[in-house]
Parts: C-alpha cells; sequence; structure tokens
C-alpha cells in the first residue's frame, strides 16, 4: 500500500515538473519569436527603404533620358522647320519667276502673232505680183506656166543625165582599174603561195603479170573465173595478145581498184575458182572502203578541218579514185581548198570556212547513186543534210552559178574552182573531144547574124569574134559578147573559162595618085 502511495506520489512530481517545463519551454518559444518577428520588421523597413532609393534613382535616371530625347527631337524638329522654310522661300521665287517668264512668253506671242499677220499680208501682195509677172510671162513666150516648167525639168533632167553618165563612166573606169590590179595581185599570190601535184589518170588500168600461163587460170574453165571476177566487180578484163599485160577497163576508178588488187591478190595466192574470187572481192572491197576513210582523214588532216561529219569524210576519200579532164578530184580540191584559203585571209575572210567549202565544193561528183541534179546541187544537198554551215552549202552550189551567190565565200570558191582547173597541165582531154569542142564554140559564133569570122584560140580558153562594122554597132557588139558568154555556158561543158571577144572595127582606104 505505500509502494502504491509513493508510485502515485512520484507520477504526480513527474507529472507536475513536466508541466513546469512546457511552461517555461513556452514562454522562451514566445520570447524567441518575438525577438525573430522584430528583427525581421527591421530587415523588411531596411530592405524597404534601399528599394525607394531604387526607385527613386531609376526614376530620375529615366527622366533625364526622357528629358535628352525630347531635347534631340526638338532640335531635328527645329532642322526640318527651317528645310521646308527655305523651300518654300525658293518655290516662292520659282513661282515668280515663272510668273515673270510666263508674261514674257505672252508678250513673245502677242509679237509673232503680229508679226505673223504682217507675214501674211506681205505673201498675199506677192503671190498677186508673182501672177501678174506669171501672167505677163505666158503673154510674152506664148507658153503656159506648167510647159514652161515642164521644159525646164526636161532640160535639167537631160543635163544631169549627162553629167551622171560622165561621172559613172569614170568611176566604172576607176574601180575597173583598181579591181583589176587588186585581184590580179591577190589571184597571183594566191597561185604562187600554193602548189599540189596532179595525178592523171585514164579509163583503164593495167594488170601486169608474170607470164601469159597465169592469163589462162584467170579466164578459168569455159571462162567460168573471168566472169565471175567481171560480175562481181562491175570491171571488163580484157585479155589479148598483149604480152605479159591484163588491161582492166571501167569508168569507175573505184572498181578498177577493187578488181586490180583483187587480181593481185589471187594471183599471189594461186589459188583461183569462183568460190575463192567472191571472198577476195568481198574483202578487197572492205579494205578499199576502209582505204577511202583512211584517204578522207588525212585530207581533212592535211588541211587542218575539224569537225567534219563522218560520211563527209567519207565522200572526201571517194574523190581519191576520181577524176575529172584527167585531173584527179581529190588532189583537185585539197588545192582549191588551199587558194580559198589563201584569197579569203587576203580578203579578210575566216579562212577556215573558205578551206572547208573548198574542200567540199566537188563531193557532189562522187554520188553513191546517180541523181538527177547537178553535181553542184547535190553535193549542196549532201552538206545541208551532214549539217555543214549555210555559207560553206551555199559556196558548194553555186561554184558553177545554178543558185545564187548568197555570201563573198561562194564567188572565191567559184575563182579557185577556175584557178585549179586552168592552171597549164592540170587537165587533159581526149583529142576528139577537144576538136569537137573548138569547133562548136566557132559554129555557135558563126551563128550570130554579121559574124564574119571567128576563132577559137589558147586551146579553145578564148573565142575571138569579128563582125562586120556596117550591120553591126558598138552596143549590138557587146550584146553578142554578152549573149554568146550566156549561150556557152548552158550548151557547152569545158574546164576552167572561157574569154569572149568580139572585135568590130572601121578602115577607110584612099589612093595617093
Amino acid at each position: 500500500m505505500d509502494i502504491l502511495v509513493l508510485v502515485i506520489v512520484a507520477a504526480v512530481s513527474l507529472f507536475l515538473g513536466f508541466i513546469l517545463t512546457s511552461t517555461v519551454l513556452r514562454k522562451k518559444v514566445e520570447k524567441k519569436s518575438e525577438n525573430i518577428i522584430s528583427e525581421a520588421k527591421e530587415k523588411g523597413e531596411i530592405i524597404k527603404k534601399d528599394k525607394i532609393l531604387q526607385a527613386k534613382e531609376k526614376f530620375l535616371q529615366l527622366k533625364s533620358e526622357h528629358e535628352k530625347f525630347i531635347q534631340e527631337k526638338s532640335v531635328v524638329l527645329n532642322q526640318n522647320e527651317n528645310r521646308l522654310k527655305q523651300k518654300e522661300s525658293v518655290l516662292n521665287q520659282k513661282f515668280e519667276e515663272q510668273k515673270r517668264k510666263q508674261k514674257e512668253v505672252d508678250t513673245i506671242r502677242e509679237n509673232l502673232n503680229a508679226q505673223l499677220d504682217l507675214l501674211n499680208k506681205k505673201q498675199a501682195e506677192l503671190e498677186k505680183s508673182h501672177k501678174k509677172q506669171v501672167e505677163a510671162l505666158e503673154a510674152i513666150s506664148g507658153l503656159s506656166a506648167s510647159e514652161a516648167k515642164g521644159q525646164l525639168i526636161e532640160t535639167l533632167k537631160d543635163e544631169a543625165k549627162t553629167e551622171a553618165m560622165v561621172h559613172i563612166s569614170e568611176i566604172i573606169d576607176e574601180a575597173k582599174l583598181t579591181a583589176n590590179r587588186e585581184s590580179k595581185k591577190i589571184v597571183i599570190e594566191t597561185i604562187q603561195r600554193t602548189a599540189t601535184e596532179h595525178a592523171i589518170e585514164n579509163s583503164v588500168s593495167v594488170f601486169n603479170i608474170d607470164s601469159d600461163e597465169i592469163k589462162g587460170r584467170i579466164i578459168g574453165r569455159e571462162g567460168r573465173n573471168i566472169r565471175a571476177l567481171e560480175a562481181l566487180t562491175g570491171v571488163e578484163i580484157i585479155i589479148d595478145d598483149s604480152p605479159d599485160a591484163i588491161i582492166l577497163s571501167s569508168f569507175d576508178p573505184v572498181r578498177r581498184e577493187i578488181a586490180r588488187q583483187s587480181l593481185h591478190k589471187l594471183v599471189t595466192d594461186g589459188r583461183i575458182h569462183p568460190a575463192r574470187i567472191e571472198e577476195v572481192v568481198a574483202k578487197t572491197k572492205k579494205q578499199i572502203e576502209q582505204d577511202i576513210i583512211e584517204a578522207g582523214k588525212r585530207a581533212t588532216i592535211d588541211l587542218g578541218i575539224h569537225g567534219m561529219h563522218h560520211e563527209l569524210v567519207r565522200v572526201v576519200g571517194k574523190m581519191k579514185y576520181r577524176s575529172s579532164y584527167g585531173q584527179n578530184l581529190l588532189q583537185h580540191s585539197k588545192e582549191v581548198a588551199n587558194l580559198c584559203a589563201t584569197m579569203a585571209a587576203e580578203l579578210g575572210l575566216n579562212p577556215k570556212l573558205a578551206k572547208r567549202a573548198g574542200l567540199l565544193h566537188d563531193i557532189g561528183k562522187v554520188p553513191d547513186n546517180e541523181p538527177e541534179l547537178p553535181h553542184a546541187l547535190h553535193g549542196m544537198k549532201l552538206a545541208e543534210r551532214f549539217k555543214e554551215k549555210p555559207e560553206v552549202c551555199n559556196a558548194i552550189g553555186s561554184h558553177h552559178e545554178e543558185i545564187e551567190m548568197e555570201t563573198l565565200l561562194a564567188p572565191i570558191v567559184q575563182v579557185c574552182d577556175a584557178i585549179s582547173g586552168a592552171r597549164p597541165g592540170a587537165r587533159r582531154e581526149v583529142v576528139e573531144a577537144y576538136i569537137r569542142r573548138l569547133n562548136k564554140l566557132e559554129e555557135l559564133a558563126l551563128a550570130y547574124p554579121g559574124v564574119i569570122k571567128t576563132y577559137a584560140i589558147q586551146a579553145g580558153r578564148e573565142l575571138r569574134v569579128i563582125v562586120s562594122a556596117e550591120k553591126i554597132n558598138d552596143n549590138d557588139a557587146a550584146q553578142i559578147s554578152l549573149d554568146l558568154s550566156k549561150k556557152i555556158q548552158d550548151e557547152m561543158t569545158y574546164p576552167g573559162q572561157i574569154k569572149i571577144t568580139v572585135i568590130r572595127e572601121t578602115r577607110s582606104i584612099n589612093y595617093a595618085k
């Protein structure tokens, strides 16, 4: 029981001690809280004062900047106002000046109107006076004014025509002298600077053999070999009594060359029969075609011509096996190309373009099939098909005057073609054809009335026509020369050019007795 009481007493003591302790602690906490609150209030007041000071400083700074900005704007506005005042002053001055000038213009216009009225009055008076004078002159001369004017105009026309003809004649004579001198100089220099070999070819080729025994092998049993060879090559093979020789005849040099090389291979190999002949001819054709292409390439490379279509290169190479009046066509075309380049350079034109036109001018002579067009026009069509320049195409088509010449390149090609063909030794003709041409020249001239005699001289390159002085006057003689030249161009074929000279002379004969 005592223990229980002791325990209760202890518990009550502890409880009372805890209550006392809690009260003390609460008072301490409350006191501390009050201290913290007072410190916070003091710090808050300090911060508040700092912020108020900062706000005042910022306000003063903004106020200063604003005052500065307003001051600058005021300066700008003052400047603009001054400028506007100056412009207004200038405009006012101009306006006053304009008003002053307008007054002057009005004054001048009034003066002009007054002068114009005065002139109109004087013009009317002059017309009346002129009319009276014309009437008086008509009465004196017996002609009306229009008739007199017509006679005066006709007289002036005749005088002007006479003077113009004199001046034109002088200018033409001077131009002829200058042109002839310059053209001769250019042509001579061009010919001197260009030299080309001429290869003369015939319509037959001779194939040499070692013995007549080979002739029999070429003919074959019942002529099978020679018939096969002729059928495959298109060449007539003439085997006669000529010792150690076989003649190959054909108008086409390419076919003759194929036949010649095929015969050479067959004779060298020794096997000659139709099947072998067909094989060798086929190989030879391919080889000749390759040689043609190589010849065209060499020609273009030698002349420095680039960018030409491969078909045109093949046609150029094909000219190696073609001749015109005995003149090798490829050599002739190369010579014409060099002549054209030299002459174009002398005249200040494009020498490369001229050289190209000169090389291609006769490509129409070696067609793959027989065209109905003249060779110049056919060559022009070929060049156009393979995208050659229009100047080159026109020069090709017009070098025999089938079409009109459009550029200076065309007459250069025509002249150089004539120079190459007319050079001594460049071309040759069969004697019979040459004689026939000369006879036809003289007959054409004799057909004109008033012609007494005709002479074809200088190997047919000049035709002299002597006419009767009683039947033909000077104008008729010039007309005969022109008509005859056109007729020869239309009806005859000839190398180079032909000069037609019509001679008319009068003779006065008296005798001293």
